[in-house]
């Protein structure tokens, strides 16, 4: 059914105002406010017809309207007017994100913080996922006890978190030769690429089998989102927000944010340009509680995915301003990574220009 010019604006008085106050929305409350031209009468008949197309709910017969999980979903296909950021706030976003801007592991952690601060919500991120990533040197250093830590160097990061046992007659000679013989193997290949060279590595190494086990697993373990690959920022702050007084909420909302495993689920990867994804709790999927929103944007740039990153919170969520954040988050980030990569020619010249 086409909904009308008018109820249109009615539900986007309902959503702006509740999103606003947290109070349902009355007649009154929608003519005195924003439609001094419009009866009552007429306001709670076009009240009631959103309620019966499923838009809003009404928890006493008396009381005022508030949004329905579809309200939302219409409100930003279609409603939601397109907002702004203060010089302050874009300010912020540049002096967080660019304080190291030669350290990307710190501009991306840091990009979670900036989120949380500008939305008042909790912000997620999973950072890029390593598949692509193209090694450039790997090394297995010597810890005693037996243990080397196997150190990974590529194109974006160093990996250095995975040890391997070694075998007991092996030295430290013998280590170093088996680990110019790895960097011969791998260098220039993506992680992605383990696989493909298992065979040519045990052969290789064939008395050496059990520790290329443990090597090959390690490769193919950056390839999967790790606990450590997820970033929460701002948890406490769920209790900014009144839907947070009610215990069951609370529970509903921990429950998503204490499993990184269900967090990188739901979020996923959606796009490699700034392209907004919501998803609001009662969905068909049933993924997230039906308290609960999730709004997330992927950022790319020079060519490199950059993770994907966003808020969840309740459903009476101030999209407008968490999807301006997002978007304008995204084109800082964006700048300052292909201002980096830039060639130093290049940036000579745009620093006269500027002059």
């Amino acid at each position: 059914m086409k909904i009308s010019d008018r109820k249109k604006k009615i539900l986007q008085i309902v959503v702006d105002e509740y999103i606003n106050t947290a109070v349902p929305v009355s007649s009154k409350t929608i003519t005195e406010k924003h439609l001094g031209g419009v009866s009552s009468a007429t306001v709670r008949n076009e009240l009631a017809s959103l309620e019966e197309l499923g838009y809003l709910t009404q928890f006493h017969t008396s009381g005022g309207r508030v949004p329905s999980p579809a309200a939302y979903r219409f409100y930003i296909e279609e409603l939601m007017e397109k907002g702004s950021l203060s010089q302050a706030d874009l300010d912020y976003i540049s002096s967080v994100i660019g304080k190291k801007s030669n350290d990307l592991e710190y501009i991306l952690k840091n990009v979670t913080k900036v989120i949380s601060d500008l939305t008042d919500y909790t912000s997620v991120a999973i950072t890029p996922h390593a598949e692509a990533e193209r090694i450039r040197n790997i090394a297995l250093l010597y810890c005693g006890d037996k243990k080397a830590l196997l150190v990974i160097v590529t194109g974006e990061r160093i990996l250095r978190d995975s040890f391997v046992d070694i075998p007991e007659d092996m030295t430290a000679e013998d280590l170093e030769g088996v680990s110019k013989t790895l960097c011969k193997v791998f260098s220039g290949r993506s992680l992605s690429e383990a696989k493909e060279v298992e065979a040519e590595v045990l052969s290789e190494f064939s008395q050496y089998k059990e520790l290329m086990c443990e090597v090959l697993d390690a490769l193919k373990m950056y390839t999967k989102t790790r606990e450590g690959d997820v970033v929460l920022s701002g948890e406490n702050k769920i209790f900014n927000h009144p839907e947070y007084e009610d215990v069951e909420n609370v529970k509903n909302f921990i429950s998503v944010i204490s499993s990184k495993d269900r967090l990188a689920e739901i979020i996923g990867e959606e796009s490699d340009e700034i392209q907004i994804n919501v998803k609001i709790g009662s969905n068909e999927e049933g993924e997230i509680p039906k308290d609960c929103s999730f709004v997330t944007a992927t950022y790319s740039a020079g060519g490199k995915n950059l993770g994907t990153y966003g808020v969840i919170g309740p459903i009476r969520m101030d999209y407008t301003k968490v999807i301006t954040v997002l978007e304008n988050v995204g084109k800082v980030l964006e700048d300052i990574i292909n201002s980096r990569n830039l060639p130093e020619s290049t940036k000579g010249s745009d620093e006269n220009e500027r002059k």
